[in-house]
This record gives C-alpha cells, structure tokens and sequence, in this order.
C-alpha cells in the first residue's frame, strides 16, 4: 500500500468533526494496511484516555486507560511513540486479544501537549517498520489541527 495516497486520502477529510474524521481515519488504516489488525483513537479526558473510535475484528474492553498505565498510557505520559515488537516481552502490555503481536501507540500532540493518540494491534511479530512509524506520526499530526 502506497502510504502517500492514504495520506492523501486522510487530509481529503480534515473539514470533518473530529468524531466523524475519527471514525473515518480508522477505518481507512484498518482497510489500507494488512497488518493493522485493530486501530484504535483514544482521547485525553483529564488523567484517562478515552476510546473515541476504533476498528478491527471484536470490541475492546480497555475503552478508559489511566495514564501511565500500559503502553497506551506509557505513550500518553512520555509523548513518545512506542513500538513494541513483541508484546508478550513487555510486562506493560495490557491484554486485548489473545492474537495479538505487536502494537505501535503514536501520540496525537497540540502545542507540544499529548491531547490523544493512535493506537495499532498487529496479529504479527514485529510488524511495525520505521516507514509505519513515521506514515502514523504524519497522520497524528493532521489529526492534532482538530483540538
């Protein structure tokens, strides 16, 4: 998948509410991206994060993570990308599905300030490549123009 063309595609819907962008921008990554089994938008919602929009194969039950906790809220505290190439080898990864491998977390950041951030589940090990890495840092900062 070209990753041009679905930025391309994600700053086409920037003139959205964010609620509708959201649903949107995961949708496109999960479509677009094989080895993007689950992505998840989560929010800041004073020391939370909050599941905004998300798709993937089932439902997950971490939709309120408290900061600092998990590799979700270890991105949220730090404003740094996490890539995890094997989960099971980190003891922050909090469960979401028996099948998963690896996960990026990218924060969503305004004015130097993690206001949310993309969270991906890949069923593969060590799915997550440099390129990927900065694809999503570039698809959170467009998302950051909506706080």
């Amino acid at each position: 998948m070209n990753s041009s063309k679905v930025l391309a595609e994600i700053k086409n819907s920037v003139s959205e509410s964010f609620n509708a962008i959201s649903e949107k921008v995961v949708q496109i990554l999960y479509d677009k991206f094989s080895h993007y089994d689950w992505v998840g938008i989560y929010l800041i919602q004073g020391k939370d994060l909050i599941l905004n929009a998300w798709k993937g194969k089932q439902p997950t039950e971490h939709t309120k993570i408290p900061a600092g906790k998990g590799i979700c809220g270890a991105a949220a505290v730090s404003g740094q990308t996490e890539v995890i190439s094997d989960v099971s080898s980190d003891s922050r990864y909090l469960a979401c599905f028996l099948s998963t491998k690896s996960e990026i977390v990218v924060p969503i950041k305004k004015g130097g300030k993690v206001v949310g951030e993309i969270d991906i589940d890949s069923d593969t090990l060590d799915a997550f490549t440099e390129e990927d890495k900065n694809f999503l840092e570039k698809v959170a900062g467009l998302l950051s123009k909506f706080f």
